[in-house]
């Protein structure tokens, strides 16, 4: 096996992917823990507060097509007023429970249900809800969100 000052280099190799692991894994956990920022503070508006300061400035947010607010919005001004503004006042007890997650590198994809009642109709709802969440550089570039979207509708 050829030789570098003494070490092979199969073994720096093998320690060079070592360390590409252990890299990976560290900047998974980070991404983990800023995307669970944005659903597990204290309050919602702890929550809005971490997520405005995650989101890079041109930050993709697509809400699913056939969910009363499709569509894709950049940057956290547009997502506060087409999303965000909507749900608190045409929505009574708006929630996401988020049951778990899953990371990856970049990506991290949150699980769990949505519910409310929709203030219009009286009518409440609860859906099964997936975000995924892309990271670049410790900051939200893009989430996507998954949802059962005809349960919403109906209660509207």
């Amino acid at each position: 096996m050829p030789m570098l000052n003494d070490v092979s280099t199969g073994s720096l190799v093998s320690e060079l992917a070592q360390l590409s692991l252990i890299e990976t894994a560290r900047q998974t956990d980070a991404n983990l823990a800023l995307v669970k920022s944005t659903y597990e503070g204290s309050s919602s508006a702890e929550n809005a507060k971490n997520l405005q300061h995650a989101l890079a400035s041109d930050a993709r947010w697509t809400e699913a097509a056939g969910f009363p607010y499709a569509g894709t919005y950049v940057g956290f001004s547009a997502i506060a007023t087409k999303v965000f503004a909507r749900l608190e006042t045409e929505w009574d007890n708006y929630r996401v429970d988020i049951e778990d997650y899953v990371a990856q590198g970049d990506k991290v994809f949150a699980f769990g249900t949505y519910s409310g009642t929709y203030v219009k109709t009286g009518k409440y709802f609860s859906a099964r809800v997936a975000h995924l969440w892309k990271i670049h550089s410790g900051k939200i570039v893009s989430f996507e969100q998954f949802v059962d979207s005809h349960t919403v509708v109906n209660a509207m």
